[in-house]
């Protein structure tokens, strides 16, 4: 017994060994060549080797696969041999696939031939956006951090400045602490220094500018250097086109974005279904709301694959800064009630968001939510019932097969875990979390209850940022 503990305890010093390795591989191609790895859409930068031989654990679960840090590392190796375009790269599914084929003298040969699409860096061309936040508030400070985590070489979004209402010493002073500290996603990875004199953060060395305003159009953006820029206005304080197009006025914005759900003729988009769906001249967008985004994707996925004839969503939603902290006067029908003390009913919009963005599903689905005390964290319950008869094995083999293959997988994760609660999704990078063991299916086997989790904070914005990139034409050669 000591001989195996022994062992098994070398085995791991070993690969924890090999996992240093691959940071660094991991570091040189995202900076050096603007190439991003990940493992089935886990991180494989900024993290730690245990965290990566974490995220290799889960490969082996979902995929039955013998993944393991020894094979990854050597095709991340051969990659930085090779002349790679910008690209975003799942080297699980590499890894996967060279374990299946086994037909390659050696990594290199492998590499090249698998990502030929992605040789030479005249396959993709990039030019930096500079991005505006227009509000500062519980998605504005995630989208913050995010963008600036993912600044990369600085080829794609860039986070120029920051609108709020008023600005002041002191609140350049709050505001970043608010930004190095959350309650719920903990301390933010990196630097951020008050720059006074410029009335700015330098956030792990980018300076971001702090502007008061309290009308979109009167700010000019060239004034600051920023020019050409997207603009993603997280207040909600305008939701239709004629108030957005207001941002549009102020000198130095192209186009505008809305995190939450668009009014009139303002396209609703979610990213990876209908992100291609809208006119090339449009300039104002909608990234719909958290809750359209988790259960947008499980829904076409089974429409495709089943057909949806009808259906009920259920959201069991955490409590928003809406909702009162102790009990006072709200304009909505129960939401006065404290929230941290209680389950309150309330409306969602999201049936008929679904709509717009599956417009099959029009007439098919109702929807109500709960709002829930809990900060973060929510849960859609789709009772749907299918066009034709289905096994539990079928329903699992689609969503699983959409959240490791295809156009979805940035969107949907597949969990087989029995014991997965609210907590564990949170810092989730994908915009649902379908819960596989939680699976109902009727007697009739046309009616199943899917159970999908999502981080409304940080998986949504997520999805804002993938939106973003998209409008702003800097996305990379990605190999899903």
């Amino acid at each position: 017994m000591q001989n195996k503990y022994q062992t098994e305890f070398n085995q791991w010093i070993e690969k924890e060994k090999k996992a240093i390795e691959l940071i660094n591989v991991v570091g040189k191609l995202r900076f050096d060549r603007s190439v991003e790895l990940v493992l089935f859409r886990k991180p494989l930068f900024d993290v730690s080797s245990r965290e990566i031989l974490a995220h290799h654990h889960y490969a082996k679960q979902i995929t039955n696969k013998e993944i393991s840090v020894y094979e990854t590392l050597e095709l991340a190796q051969a990659m930085v041999k090779c002349n790679l375009a910008p690209s975003r790269i799942d080297i699980g599914r590499l890894t996967a696939e060279w374990l299946d084929e086994k037909q390659f003298s050696t990594a290199e040969d492998f590499v090249v031939r698998k990502l030929a699409g992605h040789m030479g860096k005249d396959k993709l061309k990039m030019k930096p956006k500079d991005v505006v936040l227009f509000g500062f508030g519980r998605i504005g400070r995630i989208a913050a951090r995010e963008l600036i985590t993912q600044a990369g070489k600085g080829e794609q979004l860039r986070l120029r400045a920051i609108v709020t209402r008023s600005y002041s010493d002191d609140d350049l002073t709050k505001r970043a602490e608010l930004l190095r500290n959350d309650s719920v996603h903990g301390p933010f990875s990196g630097t951020i220094v008050e720059d006074f004199e410029h009335k700015g953060l330098c956030v792990n060395g980018q300076l971001v500018y702090m502007i008061a305003a309290k009308n979109p159009e009167d700010v000019d953006y060239t004034a600051y250097g920023i020019d050409n820029a997207l603009l993603i206005d997280n207040t909600g304080a305008f939701r239709d086109r004629e108030g957005l197009a207001k941002h549009l006025q102020a000198r130095g914005i192209c186009k505008v974005l809305l995190t939450a759900p668009g009014k009139g003729d303002v396209p609703n988009i979610v990213f990876g279904i209908n992100d291609d769906d809208h006119s090339a001249n449009e300039t104002i967008y909608s990234a719909a709301s958290c809750t359209t985004n988790a259960i947008v994707p499980v829904l076409k996925i089974v429409e495709d694959t089943f057909g949806i004839e009808r259906g009920h969503i259920e959201t069991v939603h955490s409590y928003t800064n809406d909702q009162n902290l102790l009990d006072n006067y709200h304009k909505k029908y129960r939401r006065g009630r404290s929230a941290p003390l209680n389950m309150v009913i309330t409306e969602t919009g999201a049936d008929k968001a679904v709509t717009k963005v599956i417009p099959v599903l029009a007439g098919k689905l109702t929807g109500n939510a709960v709002r829930v005390p809990t900060p973060n964290v929510s849960l859609a319950i789709l009772n749907l019932t299918l066009n034709k008869t289905v096994t539990r094995q079928e329903i699992e083999n689609a969503l699983k097969g959409a959240s490791l293959f295809g156009k979805l997988v940035e969107q949907i994760e597949y969990s087989v875990s029995n014991e997965l609660v609210s907590s564990d999704v949170i810092g989730n990078t994908h915009a649902s979390i379908v819960d596989g063991p939680a699976t109902i299916i009727s007697h009739d086997s046309r009616s199943v209850i899917l159970y999908v989790w999502y981080d409304n904070e940080f998986g949504y914005t997520r999805q804002v940022i993938r939106l973003a990139k998209s409008l702003a034409g800097v996305i990379r050669l990605t190999y899903y």
